[in-house]
């Protein structure tokens, strides 16, 4: 799923464009959408089995298809990096701790789990997913008056602005969308699946994403000072929801950066000195970064990838098998 729980990318891509932010969340979706029904249709016509067969088949330039995979790794570890800083930041926002304590405990977990067994960590996925949806869409109901402040709060009312915004939202997240779409090709028996699926998920991400812009505009305070603008909300509607919600975030940021790093060490892991070689220098480096701060590695890199995820839209969508 799209880094939704914390509501900072949101808020980055279309939190200032008022009504309009609405419409790119809306036109965004639709895109990732398309994306998913693309990549489930020629995985399944040719019968492909990873990211690096799509890679080949989409474009048969070997140079460019290296490239392409680097940017995927590169990406991947800016993920686990932000994952780092945004768990740091919880402990920083909410409990008054320095970030370096909460980037230190994420880390030893992190380094834990990669030298033990992880698949069980990856699949708390599949179980919290649908109860971070859930829980979302249920603060966003007990919050729907905020709705009526769309206009008021409108800083850019700038339509081209915010249709550009849903381009580089969509696009970003296809890096690692894309790659995820294609283990499920198993999954899918026809092309009326493929359709289904593409539906329920605009369906699903669109609702999530507008429940939590939503639930943005309810904050009262200078969202740039916030770092998780959706735990700050949740406290606002009660300590039991802040609690909660704080619980569901700090497991999800955590089996997302597990999933995100084991993705790159996955390359090494037939090799055991090299797989523990990376997994510290990855580590290390995380405690470092994510001494930039949660806010802006998602206000700087992210827009950067979403220009770069672009380009692989277009290869996709022009294969027509």
């Amino acid at each position: 799923m799209q880094d939704l729980h914390h509501g900072k990318e949101i808020y980055l891509f279309f939190g200032i464009y008022g009504i309009n932010g609405i419409i790119g969340i809306v036109i965004s979706q639709i895109i990732v959408g398309i994306i998913v029904y693309k990549t489930l249709k020629i995985a399944k016509q040719n019968n492909l089995e990873n990211y690096t067969e799509l890679s080949k088949h989409i474009n048969k330039n070997q140079k460019i298809n290296k490239i392409t995979k680097k940017i995927v790794n590169i990406f991947l570890l800016i993920s686990f990096y932000v994952m780092i800083a945004g768990f740091s930041a919880y402990f920083s926002q909410e409990l008054g701790i320095p970030n370096i304590i909460g980037t230190i405990i994420i880390i030893a977990l992190c380094y834990a789990t990669f030298m033990g067994n992880i698949e069980g960590i990856i699949k708390v996925n599949t179980v919290l997913i649908p109860i971070l949806i859930v829980f979302i869409i249920i603060l966003a109901t007990k919050n729907l008056n905020t709705f009526e402040s769309i206009n008021t709060k409108t800083i850019q009312p700038n339509f081209v602005k915010s249709i550009y915004s849903a381009i580089l939202y969509s696009s970003y997240n296809s890096i690692t969308l894309i790659p995820i779409v294609i283990t499920l090709k198993k999954y899918i028996k026809n092309k009326i699946q493929a359709v289904t699926t593409s539906i329920l998920v605009i369906l699903t991400l669109i609702i999530l994403a507008i429940s939590i812009y939503g639930l943005i505009l309810k904050i009262d305070i200078d969202i740039n000072k916030l770092e998780l603008p959706i735990v700050y909300v949740a406290g606002m509607s009660g300590k039991a929801y802040k609690l909660i919600y704080g619980a569901i975030i700090l497991v999800a940021i955590f089996t997302s950066s597990i999933s995100a790093g084991y993705s790159i060490l996955e390359n090494y892991i037939d090799i055991p000195q090299k797989y523990k070689k990376i997994a510290i220098l990855m580590c290390i480096s995380g405690i470092l970064v994510s001494k930039i701060g949660f806010s802006t590695l998602i206000n700087v890199l992210y827009p950067m990838f979403g220009l770069l995820g672009i380009i692989q839209i277009i290869f996709l969508l022009q294969i027509n098998k």
